[in-house]
């Protein structure tokens, strides 16, 4: 590349607007000039646009509103969209967060227009091919020319797939590319934004504030659930509620429900009414560092509530039969609990009890707060 680097980057779900808040910021410091594009996959205010504002990230140059249908349908009408985009544009780059549908949808235009593909978060891998998030990943992987992993667990899954530093780019009938394929260990920027906003938070008082609104004199769980394999499933569904409403009969359960598992549980006719489950709207980055920050435990099955979770000291119960964090399991901040209601009210109990366990040792392998930092600078020379 030569003259100021062009990046065009695909958002269009909360974790990646997490993931864009460091990441957009190191590359500004870096002089690149980033082109930033919302999907619109989250298109609900509480879930995409207070993110941007409390964060600071840049206003999308391109907000396409393209969310809604399914999966076939969203990811080919944001891949044409994406195509024109990249089209008018013409960046050097297109850079891609996670696991979403705008993630593979900004891969595969931008390889089939043989532009490089850079993926933030690669190497991820919950082996289960019945996730979509997964097969997103997967095929992204496979495309990137440039892939960033945040653990060394990422980097290896790569290398048994064939994928590694210097690798299979080399081949021009492997790669339309005549650059050589980069795996770099950089750290999660994810870690990054918790270390840069939790402080924000503690200095605000948000954590305060929404113990008064909610009406929260003591401990309390957090909860969130939003994986179609959870929602989609009314047995599923039904088990983790339960679980839910048993919990909160021994402290309060704050569950800041996503609109697709509020439809489905009002479709399913699922009950979520208990005097200690407190359902709230879906919350900004700001004030779930906030939760996160006052609770006691978390249950969620997001995969980035996880990690937030574990890098603040937060024990976890992960309501899924796997994860792709398998570090925050190895180190004892999280527990695998699957949608069993029992097996559920057991882990949370049990995390509720370690919450107040003095001098455990903090999460790691997951950087030193800099992966946005390396990211922006390898983007800088790719």
């Amino acid at each position: 590349m030569s003259g100021k680097t062009r990046i065009l980057t695909v958002v269009g779900a909360r974790p990646q607007f997490v993931k864009a808040a460091p990441v957009s910021a190191a590359l500004a410091a870096e002089g690149l000039d980033e082109i930033l594009v919302h999907t619109g996959q989250h298109f609900d205010d509480n879930m995409s646009r207070v993110f941007f504002e409390e964060m600071g990230i840049p206003r999308p140059a391109h907000d396409l509103g393209l969310g809604g249908g399914t999966h076939g349908a969203m990811t080919g009408r944001m891949t044409e969209a994406l195509e024109s985009l990249i089209l008018a544009e013409r960046p050097d780059m297109v850079l891609v967060y996670g696991d979403t549908n705008s993630t593979l949808a900004g891969a595969l235009a931008a390889v089939k227009l043989h532009v490089p593909v850079a993926h933030v978060e690669a190497g991820l891998r919950s082996f289960n091919r019945r996730m979509p998030e997964e097969v997103n990943r997967v095929l992204t992987d496979h495309a990137a020319n440039i892939l960033f992993c945040p653990t060394q667990t990422a980097v290896d899954n790569l290398a048994a797939e064939g994928v590694a530093d210097g690798g299979p780019g080399r081949d021009p009938a492997a790669r339309p590319f005549d650059r050589p394929v980069r795996v770099l260990l950089t750290g999660d920027v994810m870690y990054d934004a918790v270390l840069r906003f939790s402080g924000q938070v503690r200095a605000e008082g948000r954590i305060d504030r929404l113990r008064r609104e909610l009406g929260l004199s003591g401990d309390f769980a957090l909860c969130t659930v939003h994986r179609a394999e959870n929602t989609d499933d009314p047995a599923r569904l039904s088990a983790i509620f339960a679980a839910l409403a048993g919990l909160s009969a021994d402290l309060p359960v704050v569950v800041p429900l996503h609109p697709r598992t509020r439809a489905r549980l009002a479709a399913q006719g699922i009950s979520a009414d208990a005097s200690g489950l407190l359902l709230i709207e879906p919350v900004g980055f700001l004030d779930m560092m906030a939760l996160l920050s006052g609770c006691g435990a978390v249950l969620t099955d997001s995969g980035g509530l996880q990690k937030e979770a574990c890098f603040l000291g937060k024990p976890c119960v992960t309501m899924r039969d796997e994860t792709e964090w398998v570090e925050t399991v190895e180190q004892g901040w999280n527990v695998l609990a699957g949608a069993d209601r029992e097996r559920i009210l057991l882990a949370a109990r049990a995390a509720c009890g370690q919450s107040a366990e003095p001098g455990r040792a903090p999460l790691q392998g997951y950087g030193q707060g800099d992966a946005a930092a390396r990211i922006a600078e390898a983007l800088k020379v790719f």
